[in-house]
């Protein structure tokens, strides 16, 4: 399928995204998916019971992608293809969520200090009915952080809307010792399986 325009939706409000996909050339508007923060969440992030980091990101990846959809039937726009993702850091199995507060931070902080995590970022594209959805799963390793080094991060207050309280290009850059994987996609969009899913789809990168 081909598109005039060559441009797609992004619903995601993250700053990140939008220049990992300047970096390949793909045009976006933003899709907001609540047009103020304080309308209720039309996606509810909550893990559910005993959900795996992989059941979990995938699931939130299509309730995104169909939600994305929904707005634009709704208001009316054209039919472009809608581009959404969901970013999980995990250790042992359990999802490493955004801290509420301090001490959260700090607990998020010390588990992954001196070992090595996993950051799982899924991508989905919706046209029409069909979702498509890529997983990129990158293994990252940190040196021990001190109880000092901590404070800063928490004091800096650049850790708060992260998952796993931490932005691979912000000051944790300092604590990884070995990456694995993608590093756009611990940023939060791996460019390599964005690349090939919008050109599944029809939409040219590097236009």
């Amino acid at each position: 399928m081909n598109f005039p325009d060559n441009s797609i939706y992004l619903a995601s409000r993250s700053l990140r995204r939008r220049e990992l996909l300047k970096q390949i050339g793909v045009r976006y508007n933003i899709l907001l998916m609540r047009e103020t923060l304080s309308r209720p969440l039309d996606v509810d992030e909550t893990p559910l019971p005993d959900e795996s980091p992989t059941d979990y990101v995938y699931r939130i990846v299509n309730t995104k992608a169909e939600e994305g959809w929904s707005r634009l039937i709704q208001r009316r726009l054209p039919l472009q293809p809608v581009l959404v993702a969901d970013t999980v850091v995990t250790i042992d199995g359990c999802i490493l969520g955004k801290p509420q507060d301090s001490a959260q931070a700090e607990e998020t902080l010390m588990a992954l200090s001196g070992r090595t995590h996993q950051v799982m970022t899924a991508i989905g594209v919706v046209v029409r009915d069909k979702i498509q959805v890529r997983l990129s799963t990158t293994d990252v390793r940190f040196r021990e952080i001190g109880k000092r080094e901590i404070r800063y991060c928490i004091n800096s207050g650049e850790i708060f809307d992260k998952a796993g309280a931490y932005a691979i290009q912000g000051m944790a850059s300092a604590f990884i010792v070995e990456i694995s994987g993608s590093y756009s996609g611990v940023m939060g969009l791996p460019l390599f399986e964005t690349a090939q899913l919008l050109e599944e789809v029809g939409i040219e990168v590097f236009a």
